[in-house]
């Protein structure tokens, strides 16, 4: 029997990688075969699944955080010159303590750095992970350092032909908000990152003014596009400044790893993500993989550190939905490293008696 696992990271405890490689571990021994394809659909920890998956290189860089502290960062290249950006590695939420959560003080000036580093290097092409950010800042930040770099002694539409018109940008991301207004990025996604009520209305004027007035300079407006909230509005930035195309992060992955090439001649495909539940059916890995499995005949089971509605993802076509976590074991316990590994590997041989 031949079992692919294409699971997505259990966010905030176990990779892509280690999750697959637990399970792939009790399988081996049980004499199925497995492939592992690690997985992600743009967010946090995308750059090691893209870069790998696509045979480049990390690169090092030192940039400035969301709190324009120095902090370490990485950028993918790839053979072709191709660049990976993963914006969380310049403004993700987790690179922040809880009390210091501020998004009317985070900036995305460390992801203008990391874009200048990659083009200086010769880079054209750039995919982009849009997720897991600390900021709300519609792009701003981004902007602002690009000015900073590019178009000293000249204006920004002048660096924009010039260093930037060149580049392409493709945006991976499974977000469809668009920036401003009750399903935007400040109402949607600001609070996690720290926002009161107040803050809340206060960046979606701040948005709202920025949209305004780039897009009298531009004369289009991007600010309505699907995904550009995506990422407290940088897919906005990217879309308007930029000329970005916004796609599918997990069906990005798919077609650039041939995932259907791969999965033709498997008996069953396992997927996942940390928690599941009726949104993994708008758009996310699990539900992408899923509507490639049945369009080559493959059965597609799910798994997850946390599943609701089970009856439902069941009916859009699943063949099993599992929860790792016993019933009953609080949230905190279930995900220290040590217990989701031990959960992990009892559920992949509960999986072996059942096939057996």
């Amino acid at each position: 029997m031949k079992t692919i696992l294409a699971i997505d990271s259990f966010k905030g405890c176990m990779s892509s990688s280690e999750v697959e490689e637990t399970i792939a571990g009790v399988l081996n021994k049980n004499g199925v075969e497995t492939l592992c394809l690690p997985m992600s659909d743009g967010g946090e920890g995308m750059l090691p699944v893209f870069t790998s998956a696509m045979g480049g290189t990390l690169e090092p860089v030192y940039i400035h955080d969301q709190m324009m502290r120095r902090v370490d960062a990485q950028y993918g290249v790839m053979p072709d010159g191709t660049a990976i950006i993963e914006v969380a590695q310049a403004c993700g939420l987790t690179l922040v303590k809880e009390e210091e959560r501020n998004p009317m003080r985070s900036t995305t000036y460390g992801v203008g750095e990391l874009l200048s580093r990659a083009i200086k290097r010769g880079c054209r092409n750039f995919i982009i992970g849009l997720g897991g950010t600390g900021t709300s800042d519609a792009g701003i930040g981004m902007i602002r350092a690009l000015v900073d770099i590019f178009a000293r002694g000249k204006s920004f539409d002048e660096a924009l032909k010039t260093e930037l018109g060149e580049c392409r940008f493709t945006l991976a991301s499974d977000v469809d908000n668009p920036l401003c207004g009750k399903n935007g990025a400040a109402h949607v996604y600001a609070p996690q990152k720290g926002a009161t009520p107040e803050m809340v209305e206060q960046l979606d004027r701040r948005a709202r003014l920025f949209a305004e007035k780039s897009a009298l300079h531009f004369g289009f407006d991007k600010s309505n596009e699907p995904g550009a909230g995506a990422a407290g509005g940088l897919g906005y930035a990217f879309m308007q400044y930029l000329g970005a195309e916004m796609k599918s992060g997990a069906d990005l992955l798919l077609d650039l790893t041939d995932f259907n090439g791969k999965i033709k001649d498997a008996d069953l495909i396992m997927t996942g993500e940390g928690s599941a539940d009726r949104q993994t059916l708008m758009g996310k890995l699990p539900q992408r993989i899923l509507m490639r499995g049945k369009q080559l005949g493959v059965p597609v089971g799910l798994v997850a550190g946390r599943v609701e509605d089970r009856e439902e993802l069941l009916s859009a076509g699943f063949s099993f939905v599992e929860s790792i976590t016993p019933e009953g074991m609080p949230l905190e316990e279930a995900i220290k490293k040590e217990v989701a590994f031990s959960n992990l590997r009892r559920f992949a041989t509960s999986l072996v008696y059942e096939k057996t």
